[in-house]
């Protein structure tokens, strides 16, 4: 168990844990800070439109055909997801700073990757579980924003709408780049296929550099001061709840469909996006604000590969069980 657990550990939530230490002893300041924060942009840039470059239309459309299934995984990424971030951050005592980071992460499209990942290791539809984790990270870029200003408008100071500003940075920083990159495909598509594992530091690299900027403008305007480390335990604990919560909600509607495609259901519609979270909180909040918002979807990021990584495993034995009995039934015939 334990050689399991290390396995499903992400070597990249070690990465941004030294990142939030390095800023949270070495924030930067003054001129510094501005050259950093001018960093952090051009790395969101990159970051969508890589995703862009990456998205597959032959896939999407290989998997676009089952719409039910599809619109279950939206519906519970950008519905149910909500309204439990809404309930959650409405608990009696929460502190703010933490209704507000939950509330946030519940807005988030579901991830790619990883999703598609467990997938495949689950016996799922993978097909399917590409145009879903797809559709939702690009829905994500308009609807997350949205739901963002409907949802957290007197506490993220967004005023209870989207800034003109804020719009414009959506469009320059996200939506552009993407739409850019997946229209470049045709050209660096094959550039992007055969360098894979240089595209994903860059992506992370890209992560890891906003995740240093939001985190050093957080300490500088006190953010430790304000998230005493009780406030860390509960959120760690709010997230394990929110994440069995949609699990067991995800698998009871996959009983509607058959299971390959109830699989896609549970791991695409139970993830929120790291590298999606980041750069989106980095476009539409205060500097300030970020740190506190990013934390609790840095830490359901390692929770949901966790508990997927033994959950795929579990379904996996399962498939393999099943195909083992019908065998020998067919034999004893």
């Amino acid at each position: 168990m334990i050689a399991r657990l290390r396995g499903a550990l992400d070597p990249f939530i070690v990465a941004l844990l030294g990142v939030v230490a390095l800023a949270s002893v070495l924030p930067a300041r003054g001129a510094m800070a501005g050259v950093v924060d001018l960093a952090a942009n051009a790395g969101i840039v990159l970051l969508f439109f890589l995703h862009g470059a990456k998205l597959s239309r032959e896939a999407i459309l290989a998997g676009a055909g089952n719409w039910r299934l599809h619109l279950a995984v939206l519906g519970t990424t950008f519905l149910a997801f909500p309204l439990l971030g809404l309930a959650m951050a409405a608990i009696p005592g929460i502190p703010p700073l933490v209704g507000i980071g939950l509330l946030f992460l519940t807005l988030l499209p579901s991830t790619v990757q990883s999703s598609i990942a467990f997938t495949s290791i689950a016996g799922g539809n993978v097909a399917a579980a590409v145009c879903s984790a797809s559709f939702s990270n690009l829905i994500g870029i308009v609807v997350t924003p949205l739901l963002a200003s409907a949802l957290m408008g007197q506490g993220s100071g967004m005023a209870g709408g989207i800034s003109l500003g804020a719009v414009e940075k959506i469009m320059a920083q996200l939506l552009a780049p993407f739409v850019i990159g997946h229209l470049a495909r045709p050209l660096i598509g094959a550039f992007v296929s055969r360098h894979r594992q240089a595209i994903t530091l860059v992506d992370r690299g890209s992560i890891l550099l906003v995740v240093y900027s939001a985190f050093g403008a957080a300490v500088v305007g006190g953010l430790w001061h304000r998230l005493p480390p009780s406030s860390l335990v509960l959120i760690l604990g709010l997230c394990c709840a929110l994440l069995a919560l949609v699990l067991g909600l995800t698998w009871a509607l996959g009983r509607a469909f058959k299971r390959e495609d109830a699989i896609v259901l549970l791991f695409c519609g139970s993830k929120k996006s790291l590298a999606s979270g980041v750069p989106i909180a980095r476009v539409l909040f205060p500097a300030a604000q970020v740190g506190a918002l990013i934390l609790p979807v840095m830490l359901f990021h390692q929770i949901q590969l966790i508990a997927c990584a033994f959950i795929a495993r579990a379904l996996s034995r399962s498939a393999g069980a099943r195909v083992g009995a019908g065998t020998s039934g067919d034999g004893a015939r």
